[in-house]
């Protein structure tokens, strides 16, 4: 499987006539040549949802999210459907189970901390998790552990998972916002095929007096050079996160999360917009400016958080990310109209 998605990072073409920050323009296909993946994740309680996913225009699809109980066995809501609805959309989708999340109960985070953190646990452990994605015919794990969570075992878990993917030729990817925790060592961030930036989350519900966009078109850039210039992570491995949803600062103490897809209902002109009001999201044009700066910086790819958000219409932001990297003459699935 890690010689499939080596496909996925051949070596980029020069980009011609465009300045390092500015998005090139939109006028036809720019390049020959050039492939890039389009990272879906699809959380367990949208699974009811996959009927409207457009499977053919994604490379990787990340189900999320599965947990260890306190003996390591991985609690998570059956995948079967959604598995055989995106293989038989997409015969060459690659599938991870996405591990962990940003959002673990004290239960969750005490049963990861034990596990990855005690070295007599983590063969166990890691022995499940390798079980799961092959009794599942899976193509391999993604780690989300985040920000508090991510603990002292953390960078020896992740290598001793790569090893013992690697001998069933699975892949490994990860999830990270603008930062490298501490716990993170250059070995361990060596042993990920992808990297997903999670390039959201500027502001939000714990910001509640600061209301603006959490996922500008700016705060995207400043996330590729941080992963790619600062840390040094090659850009062929890196995706591009955007959001399928947005919040509603209603007032100094509220803020609610919001999808695209509650926007585009409300009304369709929403789709062309980032801000609606208190409302800031990112409507079709800030996604097809962040398709060609993930384009324009030679990124290897977007990622999405997440399928279940959108609107399963002519208004789609999954569409708009297939339709702009086909019009830029990219190669990302090979289906849907995209060669």
């Amino acid at each position: 499987m890690k010689n499939r998605i080596l496909l996925f990072f051949t070596v980029l073409m020069f980009v011609v006539s465009c300045s390092k920050d500015d998005v090139p323009k939109d006028d036809g296909p720019k390049t020959d040549g050039r492939t890039a993946v389009v990272v879906g994740y699809l959380p367990y309680y949208r699974f009811a949802l996959s009927d409207n996913i457009e499977y053919c225009k994604l490379t990787h699809l990340n189900l999320a999210f599965a947990n260890p109980d306190k003996d390591g066995n991985i609690i998570m809501e059956t995948i079967t459907k959604v598995v055989s609805d995106a293989r038989h959309a997409n015969p060459d989708i690659i599938i991870c189970v996405s591990l962990a999340g940003g959002a673990l109960t004290v239960e969750q985070a005490a049963n990861w901390s034990n596990l990855i953190d005690v070295p007599a646990n983590r063969p166990g452990f890691i022995s499940n998790i390798v079980n799961y994605v092959l009794d599942n015919n899976l193509d391999g794990v993604d780690v989300d552990l985040e920000w508090s969570h991510v603990t002292s075992g953390y960078s020896d878990f992740v290598i001793e998972l790569d090893a013992a993917l690697n001998t069933h030729n699975k892949l490994i990817t990860a999830a990270f916002p603008h930062t490298r925790y501490s716990h993170v060592t250059d070995a361990a961030l060596q042993v990920f095929d992808i990297i997903n930036i999670m390039s959201y989350d500027a502001t939000g519900p714990w910001l509640p007096s600061f209301p603006g966009q959490h996922s500008s078109l700016n705060f995207s850039r400043e996330g590729i050079h941080f992963w790619n210039n600062i840390v040094g992570i090659s850009a062929e491995k890196l995706t591009l996160g955007v959001p399928f949803y947005g919040y509603n600062f209603v007032n100094a103490t509220t803020v609610n999360a919001v999808t695209y897809n509650q926007m585009v209902r409300d009304d369709v002109n929403n789709a062309n917009l980032d801000q609606v009001g208190t409302t800031f999201y990112n409507g079709i044009p800030t996604i097809k400016s962040k398709v060609n700066l993930a384009f324009d910086k030679n990124i290897g790819g977007i990622m999405i958080w997440e399928l279940g958000q959108d609107s399963f219409d002519n208004y789609s932001l999954l569409k708009t990310i297939h339709d702009e990297y086909t019009a830029l003459g990219v190669k990302t699935s090979g289906l849907c109209g995209n060669r």
